[in-house]
């Protein structure tokens, strides 16, 4: 994730900052000797944008989790741990001094240039920064506004350790912050879903106006109940809906009036079954199929 935040400030500052017209002037490796070598004649000036630290954002810390019901399996997923990377960018000019050339008042323009393009932003939208989002761009963080923080006031505790340990002379820098979600894993939260009844009232809560079913169940081998059947094709016939089991087996169908119906299943190597059902079923089973080889 952090590498597809790096490239969304690469774009950024490319986009916004006509000195900086290609991603070989912005690198992200420590402004050491070795990077101070790349800084070359052949590009105009250069900018250094070098992840210094990554600290939890505590205070953003939460407990919430929000429940997903997909193919008849309930699970939770609780909202994102936050961290914030932070950033020292120094811009770099590969001009020699000369009594005609001061090279670091280029490098303090484009600092100041940085700093618009970033303070003019409370957040960083990749959706809005990119005219098309890069292929393999995390869709958790597309639609995303990402918090920053651009020179805060407490300043970055270690530059004098910093400095000394890529042996260079103290050079300013925009020290900023942005917020990042660690995107959690969906955790099981309880057992598949059978029938469920969903009953839609007036707004006074007076008698019920509509009802519908959802309905889950399992296909799995005739001869060995606990072998599940993954992607096997279910059907329902009378709405001509189809949906493919999951690794447990699992299937589920939403919007159903009570009534009989047929399922339809088939899975390549295996004989294919049309299963009469009823809803609402009157079992935890009653939707189940079993097929054999």
């Amino acid at each position: 994730m952090i590498d597809h935040l790096d490239n969304l400030l690469r774009h950024l500052f490319i986009s916004q900052i006509d000195e900086i017209s290609e991603e070989g002037q912005i690198g992200f490796q420590p402004p050491d000797k070795d990077w101070r070598t790349d800084v070359t004649p052949n590009r105009p000036i250069y900018l250094n944008v070098y992840l210094a630290d990554i600290r939890e954002n505590r205070k953003l810390r939460s407990n919430e989790r929000t429940r997903i019901m997909e193919n008849g399996i309930i699970s939770e997923k609780p909202a994102p741990a936050r961290i914030d990377c932070h950033y020292l960018i120094t811009a770099w000019s590969p001009a020699s001094v000369t009594p005609q050339i001061e090279p670091t008042l280029d490098e303090h323009a484009l600092i100041y240039k940085v700093i618009t393009v970033l303070i003019n932003r409370q957040v960083l939208k990749p959706r809005k920064i990119y005219d098309t989002l890069p292929p393999g761009f995390p869709a958790e963080i597309a639609e995303a506004e990402l918090p920053i923080e651009v020179l805060p006031v407490e300043g970055f505790g270690k530059l004098p350790e910093f400095w000394g340990t890529v042996e260079w002379r103290w050079k300013p820098m925009v020290y900023l912050v942005i917020t990042l979600p660690v995107i959690a894993e969906r955790v099981e939260a309880g057992e598949r879903i059978s029938t469920r009844r969903i009953v839609y009232k007036t707004t006074d809560g007076q008698p019920v106006t509509e009802e519908s079913f959802q309905i889950g169940g399992r296909v799995y081998e005739t001869d060995n109940p606990q072998t599940a059947i993954e992607g096997a094709e279910v059907r329902l016939i009378e709405k001509d809906e189809i949906v493919i089991t999951n690794i447990r087996g699992q299937f589920s169908f939403g919007g159903m009036q009570p009534g009989n119906y047929n399922l339809e299943v088939s899975k390549t190597g295996y004989n294919p079954q049309i299963k009469d059902i009823t809803v609402p079923g009157d079992s935890p089973e009653a939707y189940d199929v079993d097929l054999s080889p």
